[in-house]
């Protein structure tokens, strides 16, 4: 079971990652862009050094870039290792995935052949993930349609930690290499553009076979591409598509050239694209495919200008991002879930939790004229700066939007609803874990988790706190709403579970408290767990396990 804090690591080395891949497409040129990939090693990844090795036309391997170290930069930068000797690196050492690790134990035949390296001594390691100054990892660059087409090797060394990277190091790591094959793509492609739209623009006597060499970079480019119309009626109208754009939507060019990207942006993300600059913006958004579904790409614009009436068309570059999108979503469901039970986990929980809670206390409405204040804001009361709005048209002004949290009166049931923060502990699964062991707890953890599921509303949240303790969040109830649902969940835990051919039993005791606007999401959970143990103290250790 995962340490509580690693979802934060997590999700902090997440947002590492996002950050470094982000600055993979600020790169103006594709120099900056190599050294952009080896500076994302050093300060986004972890480790101490890294090195881009490209692909040269001549086959063999160039170090185009390096960080970590000025006096290492300045030795290897520009040398060159033959195409065979890195193909025999490549094959040799242990295979993480698309990663290659060579540990020192097997490194020594690789003193003496013609790859630049650069290496520091050190004692051996003390113990077994231990990083040894002779060890070596590469991540291999592939282009963009994937397969054996070498692009590059990116070859790290000295992670911070001092240790051999886990299966998230690896994962982080390969995913940043993917991304930087499509940046060195893309620099390349978008060089290989500009000089077109610069011939096209200085070489008026070499006009024909500019705009030749233009429509090849046009319609061969392995992404899609688009030329629209700027200004007038049909402004942002689809005037030219090339093959990989109609293969990408899966619509011909002639059905293409009836719409404008805002015909096929998804309806959440037309926002995005109006608010995207023309010239030199940027978008990452959803576009419509023939079959009705919907594909995240990344949209890059130029302004291809004609010299005596200024711009005549808009260049769109259209890249295909959905499968960083879906390592994205994986990865943020990673973070915010618990690995065992694939509930959320703690982070997760309170988040959901400090979103229905503001600081402003007492926030009950008791009319429908308070409760319509609430949600547009009523201006002409006298006393709204003292409800936390200002009279005012600006952002954070009059209207307040935020639907808060009251808890009802548990003392006189006068109908309120509000939401019940239902704190669940399992009486008697530390016995079964001590008895049978940790396979049978998480099979019990499982299937608890599994039951409590089944007998919530769509829209309640059951999380895993930790441990085995669970907490339901369920909205719009009153105090003997939450109370049923309690004896309903526990008596849906009780039943005997099955694991590995025997029956155990766990109970269960609940807590229910209240989310109030005022409150914190931890008072919130402190107070429901105190009433928990309330109830468990209560009822004898029988009638717990009885449940």
């Amino acid at each position: 079971m995962e340490a509580e804090s690693e979802p934060y690591v997590r999700l902090a080395t997440m947002r590492q990652l996002h950050q470094a891949v982000a600055d993979l497409n600020t790169a103006r040129s594709l120099a900056d862009t190599l050294q952009t990939v080896a500076d994302g090693i050093v300060n986004g990844l972890g480790y101490e050094l890294a090195c881009v090795n490209l692909v040269r036309p001549d086959g063999d391997l160039v170090v185009a870039a390096f960080a970590g170290n000025s006096a290492a930069e300045a030795l290897i930068t520009g040398r060159v290792g033959s195409r065979t000797s890195w193909e025999r690196r490549l094959s040799m050492g242990q295979t993480w995935d698309e990663l290659r690790f060579i540990p020192h134990t097997d490194g020594w035949v690789l003193l003496d052949d013609d790859v630049p390296q650069w290496h520091t001594d050190g004692p051996d390691p003390r113990f077994e993930d231990e990083w040894h100054p002779q060890d070596r990892l590469y991540a291999p660059m592939y282009a963009s349609g994937g397969g054996a087409d070498l692009l590059g090797v990116i070859s790290v060394d000295r992670p911070r930690n001092g240790r051999r990277p886990g299966a998230w190091g690896r994962e982080a790591l390969q995913m940043y290499a993917s991304q930087a094959a499509i940046a060195i793509s893309n620099a390349r492609l978008r060089a290989n553009m500009q000089r077109a739209l610069v011939r096209l623009e200085r070489e008026q006597q070499a006009l024909r076979a500019s705009e030749e060499s233009f429509r090849q970079a046009f319609e061969y480019a392995p992404s899609g591409m688009a030329i629209a119309e700027m200004g007038g009626d049909q402004h942002g109208r689809l005037l030219r598509t090339n093959d990989a754009l109609c293969r990408l939507l899966g619509r011909p060019a002639s059905v293409l050239r009836r719409y404008s990207f805002a015909d096929l942006v998804h309806p959440e993300d037309i926002g995005t694209l109006l608010r995207t600059s023309a010239e030199g913006g940027r978008a990452e958004l959803r576009l419509g495919r023939r079959d009705g579904t919907y594909l995240w790409v990344s949209l890059r614009n130029s302004v291809v200008a004609d010299t005596a009436d200024g711009p005549r068309f808009l260049l769109t570059h259209v890249e295909d991002i959905e499968e960083r999108k879906r390592h994205e979503l994986h990865l943020a469901h990673r973070a915010s879930h618990d690995a065992l039970t694939g509930l959320p986990n703690s982070a997760e929980l309170r988040s959901r939790l400090s979103a229905r809670l503001c600081e402003r206390p007492n926030a009950a409405v008791t009319t429908p004229v308070e409760a319509l204040d609430a949600a547009y804001g009523d201006i002409d009361d006298p006393d709204a700066r003292t409800h936390g709005y200002e009279v005012d048209p600006a952002p954070g002004g009059p209207y307040d939007h935020h639907v808060h949290s009251v808890a009802p009166d548990t003392e006189h049931d006068d109908g309120a609803k509000g939401l019940a923060v239902l704190f669940c502990d399992l009486d008697g699964f530390k016995s079964i874990n001590d008895r049978f062991g940790h396979h049978t707890g998480d099979a019990v953890l499982i299937e608890v988790a599994r039951r409590l599921t089944t007998c919530v509303r769509d829209g309640d949240t059951v999380a895993r706190l930790g441990g085995d303790e669970f907490v339901v969040l369920a909205d719009g109830l009153g105090d003997a709403d939450a109370a049923d649902l309690a004896v309903r969940l526990r008596n849906a835990i009780i039943p005997p579970i099955r694991v590995d051919g025997r029956a155990v039993r766990v109970g269960a005791s609940f807590g229910i408290g209240w989310a109030a606007c005022g409150m914190t999401a931890e008072e919130v959970l402190r107070s429901a767990d105190q009433r928990m143990y309330v109830e468990k103290r209560s009822r004898s250790k029988v009638h717990r396990r009885a449940g």
